[in-house]
């Protein structure tokens, strides 16, 4: 989750992992939670606007309430249900929200924060609001690159910044290429 100052959202992405209960349910895992007052969606059901917009404003309203000095680490119980723990970084105007429960490690997650900021960072030299909201196909594919499916697959700044630049380079190269062959596209554009 990526929110500004006037808790306007800027990023929300929202992952999920099946576990074994008797009724399939789907568990938080990441970044943001699917869970809302206790109840988990099933698969075939989304979460709807309003949620989010619950959410963001729960988050909003916590984190603009907290000093400078403390910890980025907040366990956000109310808002997102037991065990769950945010932590955020906040550069700015933005605020990077990372939402977990009782199972990942804190300070890993402060770091895949950190990793994140970084290559934003790398990727638009010296990150601000602006970037995010005219790159944000941008923005999910570092996301991408660095989460899969709730699952954290890239830590370093520079691999993701690698791949990040084939992408980009392969989608220039695929716009740049041409189905009509250049004997009848000079043809026509004479």
């Amino acid at each position: 989750m990526v929110i500004n100052t006037q808790a306007k959202p800027r990023l929300l992405k929202f992952y999920s992992f099946q576990v074994r209960y008797p009724e399939p349910l789907l568990l938080p895992s990441f970044v943001t939670i699917q869970q809302v007052l206790g109840q988990f969606p099933r698969r075939d059901q989304a979460l709807p606007p309003e949620k989010h917009q619950e959410l963001v404003r729960g988050v909003f309203q916590l984190l603009s309430a907290r000093p400078d000095s403390v910890s980025n680490f907040v366990e956000v119980d109310a808002i997102f249900g037991p065990g769950m723990k945010m932590v955020y970084k906040h550069l700015a105007t933005l605020y990077f929200v990372f939402v977990f429960d009782n199972s990942e490690n804190e300070l890993a997650m402060l770091d895949l924060v950190q990793v994140f900021v970084e290559t934003l960072d790398r990727c638009f030299k010296n990150v601000c609001e602006l970037d995010i909201v005219f790159n944000f196909n941008k923005l999910h594919t570092i996301l991408d690159e660095m989460i899969l499916g709730g699952q954290v697959i890239e830590t370093s700044s520079e691999e993701i910044m690698k791949s990040v630049e084939e992408i980009a380079r392969l989608e220039k190269q695929s716009s740049t290429t041409s189905l009509i062959p250049k004997s009848i596209s000079e043809r026509f554009s004479r």
